[in-house]
This record gives structure tokens, C-alpha cells and sequence, in this order.
């Protein structure tokens, strides 16, 4: 077994002079940096009193969702020979919150594929072995659901 770390810092940005002294007094900006990477402006979800400006939590547990299936799946057809020309993810989480807090209930992922050469019924099949693939999907305890559409680009 190898081991992969990913290291960052999160810094508060948010003390608008009197730091946490009350719930609504307090800004919940964020920079999320990693060495030799542009910083990310975070915040927390509208909901809770966040910048709608900036990328929340949930927002990139999605994106990372997403992404890690974009990536297996670009792998899987290069290897498989589809020609995949255009790939657009439409991903959407659901969270519930209750007294006891919030969690995930499901993340929805939606790509459309278009290809150029290849099966295209492969193509589509490709999507449940990325599914099994994904680090970020293996690693979170509610389903993560994929709706695929395959698009065979006309020459």
C-alpha cells in the first residue's frame, strides 16, 4: 500500500474586530492555500450566514465528487478507445439538516459526454466502473449517483 498526503492550510479571514465575540458579528471568510496553488475563497452556505461569493464546503465536496469521476472516466475511455471530445458535469448534493446538525444525503452526478469514436453503449458503461474507481466517492457514506448522457459528435 502507498500512502498520498495533501497538505493546506485554512486561514480565517473573517474577524471583523472583535473576533467571535457573537454568532452574526463574525464574517465566515476563509482562504484555503496550498503551495504553489492559487487560494480558493471559501465561506460557509448562505444559509449559515456565508458570503454567496465565495466557494463553500459543500460546494467542493461536489466539485471534488465530480471531478474525481470526470478524471477516472477520461481514463477508463482513453484505455477503452473512446474518443471523448466534451465533458460537462451538472452535479447537485443534497443536504439535511436537522437539531443534530446537517449531513449529506446524496450526491447526483449528470455528465454529458460527447465522443467522437467508440461504443457508445461502452461509453456509458464506463461511468459505473469510474463510479467504483473514485478515491473521493470510495471515501464518503451516503450514494453518489451518476445519470450519464452519451452524445456521438457528428463529423
Amino acid at each position: 500500500m502507498s500512502l498520498h498526503r495533501y497538505a493546506l492550510e485554512v486561514v480565517w479571514t473573517g474577524n471583523r474586530g472583535e473576533g467571535t465575540r457573537g454568532y452574526r458579528g463574525y464574517g465566515r471568510e476563509h482562504e484555503i492555500r496550498i503551495d504553489g496553488k492559487p487560494a480558493i475563497a471559501g465561506s460557509s452556505d448562505p444559509a449559515f450566514l456565508g458570503d454567496p461569493a465565495r466557494h463553500n464546503p459543500e460546494d467542493l465536496l461536489v466539485a471534488a465528487l465530480s471531478s474525481c469521476h470526470m478524471l477516472w472516466y477520461l481514463h477508463l475511455a482513453a484505455v477503452a478507445g473512446i474518443v471523448v471530445t466534451a465533458y460537462t458535469d451538472r452535479a447537485e448534493g443534497t443536504m439535511a439538516s436537522d437539531a443534530d446538525g446537517g449531513r449529506f444525503t446524496d450526491v447526483l452526478l449528470r455528465p454529458r459526454v460527447v465522443i467522437a469514436a467508440g461504443d457508445p453503449a461502452l461509453a456509458a458503461a464506463l461511468h459505473e466502473e469510474a463510479h467504483h474507481a473514485c478515491f473521493i466517492a470510495r471515501s464518503v457514506n451516503f450514494p453518489v449517483c451518476c445519470e450519464p448522457e452519451i452524445v456521438t459528435e457528428s463529423v
